[in-house]
């Protein structure tokens, strides 16, 4: 039994056009792509309180506003906990961006009561531009009773 002609010509079409998607999703053609790259720091906190780990600003390359960034955990820490807080801060004057009043995201890294030595997290950050960027930050909690950079320590943003 044949089909009616007009039933089989949607059917013959879709062959071409899946090829012209595939070649050009291929190519790169089928939109922007998000360009990721992964970048590993360590830190060392003190034990039992909080010392923020990451902050980002909604400011674009060429420093205009854009969309707040977003901060997506992908491996969170075996030994402590993770806050997020969101805020105002006007940016450093050796920032890229100097001197700018921007809103931030940021994550605080807090370990568990009494828990010395490593622990670790994984995050993605999504920034104003939309280019995404894995940090894979190595965490040392440390029995001093002072972090080693005092405006990460704390909650303030």
């Amino acid at each position: 039994m044949d089909l009616p002609t007009s039933a089989a010509k949607p059917f013959a079409a879709l062959p071409a056009a899946l090829a012209t998607a595939l070649a050009a999703s291929w190519l790169g053609l089928a939109g922007p792509a998000l360009a990721q790259t992964t970048v590993t720091k360590s830190e060392t906190v003190p034990a039992g309180k909080q010392a923020r780990l990451v902050i980002v600003p909604n400011l674009k390359k060429d420093c205009s506003l854009g969309p707040m960034p977003e901060i997506k955990v992908v491996t969170p820490p075996t030994s402590g906990s993770l806050i997020t807080k969101a805020g105002k801060l006007k940016t450093p004057a050796k920032y890229r961006c100097p001197n700018k009043d921007a809103e931030v995201q940021a994550i605080f890294y807090q370990s568990n009561s009494g828990y010395t030595g490593s622990d670790g997290v994984v995050v993605e950050i999504k920034n104003s531009d939309g280019e995404i960027e894995k940090r894979d930050i190595r965490i040392t909690v440390d029995k001093a009773d002072k972090p080693k950079d005092d405006k990460k320590s704390g909650t303030d943003l």
